[in-house]
């Protein structure tokens, strides 16, 4: 368990070094966390290309998780792999079972009805749905903007 603990500290520090995001940083260790309990706690530098191939097979046939959240996970181990253990697995040629990508077809808001929502908010709310609409803002980005980041007449 130790072993765990600096392993997942020298990550972070790796990330850290490369000025990844927080969020990016939070998913790499979560998803190298979870590689390393599904395989019962074993080190990573003990498994190569078929603990890998196992472990996306199973996010996407029994987790069902999208593709987007597999290749994460992907990115995840190849980051331990390359940066953090010094191991090259370009010659490992990864082949494991694909995420199916789901049909998604976006609900989609007319005019009126953004109108109608934006009028029945009021304040802080209204100005921050303002911002994302107008601007097509994400939520994080509207909540994270600061006044010096709006260019005022």
């Amino acid at each position: 368990m130790e072993v765990k603990k600096k392993l997942l500290d020298i990550v972070r520090d790796k990330i850290r070094f490369k000025h990844y995001s927080i969020k990016t940083e939070k998913s790499y260790v979560g998803w190298i966390k979870h590689y390393i309990f599904y395989h019962n706690k074993k080190h990573p530098i003990e498994m190569a290309k078929p603990e890998i191939e196992q472990f996306l097979t199973h996010l996407a046939v029994e987790r069902k998780v999208s593709p987007s959240t597999q290749n994460q996970a992907f990115s995840a181990l190849l980051f331990l792999y390359k940066e953090v253990l010094g191991i090259d697995m370009s010659m490992w040629n990864i082949q494991a079972l694909r995420a199916q990508e789901r049909k998604h077809i976006p609900q989609v808001l007319t005019k009126e009805e953004v109108k109608k929502v934006i009028d029945n908010l009021t304040g802080t709310y209204q100005l921050i749905v303002y911002l994302m609409y107008g601007c097509g803002l994400r939520m994080s980005e509207a909540l994270n903007i600061r006044i010096k980041d709006i260019d005022l007449p």
